[in-house]
């Protein structure tokens, strides 16, 4: 059986999906074709 805290965790992992899909549209709406280098970037600094 699983426990309440994996399922907690599960939903979470859900809503920072949603989040991140949401964040990455903001993104790609302000920085166009450089959203994927800017991310890049970003991440590697």
């Amino acid at each position: 059986m699983i426990n309440q805290e994996a399922v907690d965790l599960a939903k979470k992992i859900v809503e920072l999906d949603l989040k991140r899909d949401e964040t990455w549209e903001n993104l790609a709406a302000l920085a166009g074709d450089k959203a994927h280098e800017l991310l890049r970037r970003v991440q590697n600094s």
